[in-house]
């Protein structure tokens, strides 16, 4: 039987004092489809290992797709406080949902508007805003994750086309993909984006079983064997890292502003369960182990809440760097396994079935805090950055 989600937003710091009636109304109506949509069905999904394919027309309505995109590309034209607080909602009913939408609209409609030119913005931009069109963001390979720059994929010239070959592996949204926002080198051995086709000979995705985290989200690879690719379908207006790891910077602030939504609810969830769960003739909130771990959650996620907001600020001004938004996609995602493990505690034995949201949270933000950049690999880059010296090699 499905059930009703009673989530109610922790706001310790009256933060909502910082927002617009619109970001307010923005996320009034994206909390409102998770408790409609979501939450009653994402249990039986995770549990199935299997993406609710049908939500896509409602996330496209709710304006998740591509917030920050221009309206006249078929985009919300929101800022970044908005797109954020879309992307808190999103993955407080799951990080998977969640993952879903970063990618169709920070890596994938993010770089046809961003690097593309206005044929390529105008065939495709539209059609992803709507969900009509599924994409995927193909950057990491077998052999290449935390060094990019390494990849093998590319592709040779021949004449009004290229010939595109390699393999691209932990591809969400893959298996259902329309489209693929491929990175490959050119034989100056430069990287190039390039949107490759459902349908092209040669392209395939297949389907990346037996997770056990990102369950109810769609992952894949994607095998280039000597596919045609139209030269105009090349991103003519971007060359090197610095194309990808844009993309990436887009995809890391939503998961900042995201993780800190599956904190709250694992928060919401513990103090609900922790003032009606009775042990010793009274509720195990009236405890002060329970109390310390409910405080330092609300602790940790209102601090996270204070860092996603300044940022949100510096992106709107396009004054955030890549750094801050490493060292806010870190945190969050850290607070958030915090919490969730703290939730799971609270709830003994409860905590680890699908009763309650808590395991799930917890078994997907171990995937959250190893894509878009792991852990150890954003302490790199804040460290890079405060001293001054490359760590990386």
């Amino acid at each position: 039987m499905a059930k009703t989600d009673l989530f109610e937003s922790p706001d310790y710091y009256f933060l909502d004092e910082l927002l617009t009636d619109e970001h307010k109304l923005v996320r009034a109506t994206v909390r409102d489809f998770v408790k409609k949509e979501v939450s009653p069905i994402i249990e039986d999904y995770a549990q199935r290992a299997e993406f609710p394919k049908h939500l896509i027309k409602g996330l496209g309505e709710i304006g998740a797709f591509g917030p920050t995109i221009p309206v006249q590309y078929g985009g919300g034209g929101m800022d970044y406080i908005a797109y954020g607080l879309i992307m808190q909602e999103v993955e407080r009913g799951d990080s998977g949902i969640r993952s879903t939408a970063s990618v169709q609209g920070s890596l994938v409609m993010y770089p046809i508007y961003a690097y593309g030119n206005e044929a390529q913005r105008n065939k495709y931009l539209p059609k992803l805003a709507t969900g009509e069109m599924m994409g995927c963001f193909g950057l990491t390979e077998p052999n290449h994750g935390s060094n990019p720059s390494g990849m093998t994929t590319n592709y040779k010239d021949a004449g009004d086309h290229v010939i595109l070959n390699g393999a691209k592996m932990w591809i969400s949204n893959s298996p259902f993909a329309d489209i693929a926002v491929v990175w490959a080198k050119n034989e100056e051995g430069k990287i190039k984006g390039i949107i490759v086709e459902r349908g092209m000979e040669g392209f395939t995705t297949p389907e990346t079983h037996n997770k056990w985290s990102l369950r109810a989200s769609a992952t894949g690879e994607l095998v280039f064997d000597n596919v045609k690719v139209p030269k105009e379908n090349i991103l003519p207006n971007v060359e090197g890292l610095k194309g990808p790891l844009g993309c990436l910077n887009q995809a890391r602030y939503g998961i900042a502003w995201g993780a800190i939504g599956a904190a709250m609810d694992c928060y919401d969830t513990a103090l609900r369960y922790s003032k009606e769960r009775i042990q010793f003739d009274r509720p195990i909130g009236g405890f002060q182990l329970q109390q310390k771990k409910l405080a330092e959650m609300i602790t940790e996620i209102t601090k996270a809440q204070l860092m996603n907001w300044r940022l949100g600020v510096l992106k709107s001004e396009d004054r955030a760097t890549a750094a801050q938004i490493s060292m806010a996609k870190r945190n969050s995602v850290e607070t958030a396994m915090n919490c969730a493990r703290d939730a799971r505690q609270m709830l003994g034995g409860m905590g680890i079935t699908g009763e309650y949201p808590i395991m799930r949270h917890m078994m997907n933000l171990e995937s959250v805090a190893t894509y878009e950049g792991t852990h150890d690999i954003h302490l790199l880059i804040t460290g890079m950055d405060v001293t001054g010296l490359n760590a990386f090699k």
